[in-house]
């Protein structure tokens, strides 16, 4: 028996309404919904390190939550795994007419605007932001809606056209602040974060991978701070200062300059 036969077996044994699991048998395809998200973070959060030992898990998991969610649709005679692989092997055919077709595309980006065309011919929708989910992280989303507008030549044609207009937005922030406005901070903050979002996309770089970097890189050093100042109450019986702090914490964020 191959490996997704066997996991297939497992997922239904599982769901079994007499001899199955409670725990497998009472979820449905909102409850699993969050876990499948989280393996989604993991399995990046495993790319991002290079632990390809635990990619490896990873992925099984991610995978447990398409068998989960395929089994549930079988019991109520929506789709089943079989489907589900017959849909995504027919559209990567589809989506890829320059391997299993006649039409060109030398480079990436004619790939991708291929996709895009492809995808849009496909689904009907009159908005090239008709298919980005609302539920995609906030980051991930605006760089998108970002790429979207790409596509039709709604863009800076370089970074100096973003970078005016983060310049702008902070400005606005400046004044919102300044008239002590929440709903107007609110509203500013969301542009500022949209304009930083497109600062990255002109700069090639992931707006979600490098928040997601620098959270890790605070996380470490505020640990050091953390440790330290521990330390220093254990040691002196008084509690630590800022300066005490301000100096760990940058001994930290060079040694972490160091070693990454």
């Amino acid at each position: 028996m191959s490996g997704i036969d066997r996991l297939l077996s497992i997922m239904t044994r599982l769901r079994d309404r007499e001899t199955g699991c409670p725990w497998d048998i009472s979820q449905t395809f909102q409850t699993i919904a969050p876990y499948t998200l989280e393996e989604a973070y993991e399995v990046v959060d495993a790319i991002e390190r290079k632990d390809y030992d635990a990619l490896r898990g990873e992925l099984g998991d991610l995978l447990l939550q398409v068998v989960f969610h395929a089994q549930m649709a079988a019991e109520e005679n929506l789709f089943d795994f079989n489907d589900v692989a017959t849909a995504i092997a027919n559209k990567m055919e589809q989506r890829h007419p320059h391997v299993f077709g006649d039409v060109p595309a030398a480079t990436p980006a004619e790939v991708r605007a291929n996709w895009q065309q492809i995808k849009h011919q496909e689904r009907g929708d009159e908005s090239v932001m008709a298919d980005i989910p609302h539920a995609m992280p906030a980051l991930k989303r605006a760089q998108k809606i970002g790429s979207r507008a790409t596509s039709i030549g709604f863009d800076w044609p370089d970074q100096t056209g973003a970078l005016n207009k983060l310049q702008e937005e902070l400005a606005e922030l400046h004044d919102a602040i300044a008239d002590a406005r929440h709903a107007s901070m609110e509203h500013e903050m969301g542009d500022v974060m949209f304009s930083l979002v497109n600062v990255c996309r002109h700069l090639g770089l992931d707006a979600e991978s490098a928040l997601g970097k620098a959270n890790r890189r605070f996380t470490e050093r505020f640990t050091q701070v953390e440790r330290a100042v521990r330390e220093h109450q254990e040691r002196t019986g008084e509690t630590a200062g800022p300066e005490f702090m301000e100096g760990h914490w940058q001994a930290a964020k060079k040694q972490t300059k160091t070693t990454t």
